[in-house]
């Protein structure tokens, strides 16, 4: 894969391509978490339509870009105006090559433009250590919509009070400011 990537915008048009993006990504790379269960991998990717997608993006509240390089998508993400990162995905072979910190970032720099104090995200294990590398902070442990047990990780975007967070396993920062 090229190291040229390019974070723009998401729009309907790339629904299908985003969301078989979505698919891959789970199927492939998150086995360690979904452990090849059909009810519970039928429940995380049960919403993963093109249609569904579509309707993310078409959301005025959400926030969602996607990366490409040499034309393909590669990766996709999305904040919700609640400061939740309701998705961030990267297909498989684009793993390690700087596409979810791209992704992440620009989240959180729409994120500040929004005036959000505090983002917060429900990952799976496997996938938690790539979030805690960028700030974020593992509150504990939380079963998903899906029914998968999935770890609460936060982050302040003022950077205030991490020091204080007692470590990664404080729920929420409860200082003021």
């Amino acid at each position: 894969m090229s190291t040229r990537i390019e974070i723009r915008k998401a729009v309907p048009a790339d629904a299908p391509a985003a969301c078989s993006l979505l698919r891959r990504s789970i199927e492939e790379c998150r086995q360690d978490d979904h452990g090849n269960c059909p009810q519970v991998l039928g429940s995380w990717l049960g919403n993963k339509t093109p249609s569904t997608v579509s309707a993310w993006f078409s959301t005025p509240s959400n926030f969602a870009l996607v990366a490409e390089s040499e034309g393909q998508l590669v990766g996709m993400a999305l904040l919700t105006q609640a400061g939740k990162v309701a998705l961030c995905y990267v297909l498989p072979e684009a793993l390690r090559c700087g596409v979810g910190r791209a992704l992440l970032g620009a989240l959180e720099d729409q994120a500040r433009a929004w005036s959000i104090g505090k983002l917060y995200l429900h990952s799976p294990a496997g996938a938690s250590s790539f979030f805690e590398r960028h700030g974020y902070l593992n509150a504990g442990k939380e079963k998903s919509c899906f029914g998968l047990e999935c770890d609460l990780l936060w982050k302040r975007m003022d950077g205030a009070c991490e020091a204080e967070a007692g470590g990664a396993r404080k729920r929420f920062c409860n200082c003021s400011g």
